[in-house]
């Protein structure tokens, strides 16, 4: 049996494939004897559990939520993690059940943001031990951008402004302490000052800031265990915590009470 296929495979043809032209497939490496271990695992320090709840948009007693470190091409990524160093499989009974209830609050809260259609929900999990799970917005309208390779147009999109970046993420804090916790997310300020003219408004419109490399889900550190063998930087990874105590009894599941979602 070839290690490599004779030729690309057929997802290449599809309207939502990011790339175009001619394409090689990858010679497959020799397998490894023994697979090193992430973040978290041995005596790999775990970044979730050293950062502060500062780092997140919302928390909780036994969940806590982060963004990405700036704005990147879809309208919101957000990451759910556990509280306590476990991952998916170790997860207790009663914590299993509650991260049903987080996956669906979550997805909700993006899913009420303006321009976005569907919310996808992936574990990866190769670089990091400790749980935690992506929830990538896909753009209302771009059909395009449907399906499996949602997480590679995010690299490949221009990043949203950072206003609407932060107003986005201060929505979805407060849509989920609607139901408990502490949101941390806040809204952007008001530019209150008013220009002297319209002139003047247009021309400091036109000045931009320096454009910022956009740190999207496939360069995240924790997913990419390359990363692991040149000891990338912590300060690349955004912040992420946890803490060591045994989870607590989890939320109620029950169906939330009918509340106006914030817009």
């Amino acid at each position: 049996m070839q290690d490599t296929p004779p030729s690309v495979p057929d997802f290449t043809q599809w309207p939502s494939f990011p790339f175009e032209g001619d394409l090689r497939v990858k010679q497959l490496d020799e397998p490894v004897p023994v697979e090193p271990p992430r973040r978290g695992e041995g005596h790999r320090e775990c970044t979730a559990c050293n950062a502060p709840d500062e780092a997140y948009i919302w928390v909780g007693e036994r969940w806590r939520v982060r963004a990405m470190d700036r704005p990147t091409g879809l309208p919101m990524v957000l990451i759910l993690e556990s509280r306590s160093h476990l991952d998916l499989g170790d997860l207790p009974n009663l914590l299993a059940a509650e991260l049903g209830v987080m996956t669906v609050r979550l997805e909700r809260a993006i899913r009420s943001l303006d321009g976005v259609a569907r919310v996808h929900v992936n574990r990866w999990g190769d670089g990091s031990a400790h749980l935690h799970m992506w929830f990538l917005a896909r753009p209302y309208g771009r059909l395009q951008l449907r399906g499996t390779f949602l997480s590679l147009w995010d690299s490949i999109l221009p990043p949203i402004s950072e206003a609407q970046w932060r107003e986005n993420l201060a929505m979805v804090a407060a849509w989920l302490a609607e139901f408990g916790g502490r949101p941390l997310a806040e809204p952007p300020r008001i530019q209150w000052q008013a220009p002297s003219s319209l002139t003047a408004q247009s021309a400091g419109e036109a000045v931009e800031e320096p454009e910022e490399e956009t740190a999207s889900v496939i360069e995240a550190a924790d997913e990419i265990p390359e990363a692991e063998a040149v000891d990338t930087p912590a300060t690349e990874d955004p912040a992420k915590a946890s803490t060591s105590e045994e989870p607590e009894e989890p939320e109620t599941a029950e169906e939330p009470r009918q509340t106006q979602t914030p817009r």
